[in-house]
């Protein structure tokens, strides 16, 4: 195994995923307005929507599957329309009175959503296949066997996305950030809406 071209992945991986994105966005707005809890259950979503990406973007490199470019357009409308829903939703709660904000937060069924919600924004956008079609090429040869490879490199970015996110969704419970989880889930909202816009005229015009 190449330690120095494993290193230089992580290294990689850690900066991208720590960049603030729509996941990152939705796990902030997760754990400001329902709690450390839900933000983990949107982890795992998100977590698992990562390792059915990574999966597919592996059995493209080995030649077993192919990309439909008007199938991924689609899907990747449907997801900007998802985090564009998600986006209103999480604007119109944060402008609600504490006490509407209270109640939401204590229903079982928004801890289920949570793990819907992470899982389906991470995979409406297939876009991210092509990435790691491009991306992981250039660390393949971290072990002499592309399945070990693809294996290792796929391990590497589950755990590092599992930390990452879950490191955000524990910063929000300090002081400061309660303080003012209020404005931070409006910012947040605000960028997923963003987010969703701009991918879409992407889509539209520019894909």
């Amino acid at each position: 195994m190449s330690v120095s071209l494993l290193f230089a992945y992580i290294v990689a991986v850690v900066v991208l995923i720590a960049t603030p994105g729509p996941i990152v966005a939705l796990v902030i707005n997760a754990a400001t307005r329902h709690g450390f809890k839900y933000a983990l259950i949107t982890v795992l979503g998100a977590n698992l929507a990562s390792m059915v990406l990574l999966a597919s973007a592996g059995l493209i490199i080995a030649g077993v599957i192919a990309l439909d470019e008007q199938t991924l357009k689609w899907v990747s409308l449907i997801g900007c329309s998802f985090i564009a829903w998600m986006a209103l939703n999480g604007l119109r709660a944060g402008l609600t009175s504490q006490e509407e904000v209270g109640s939401e937060q204590e229903t079982p069924v928004r801890q289920h959503s949570g793990f819907f919600n992470g899982f389906f924004l991470g995979i409406s956008n297939p876009k991210d296949i092509i990435f790691f079609v491009a991306f992981f090429p250039q660390f393949i040869s971290v072990t002499p066997n592309l399945k070990l490879s693809l294996a290792v490199l796929t391990l590497v970015w589950m755990l590092a996305d599992f930390v990452i996110l879950l490191s955000y969704a524990l910063m929000m419970r300090g002081n400061f950030f309660q303080q003012h989880q209020g404005k931070i889930a409006l910012l947040s909202s605000a960028f997923l809406l963003l987010i969703a816009i701009s991918g879409a005229l992407y889509i539209l015009i520019g894909g």
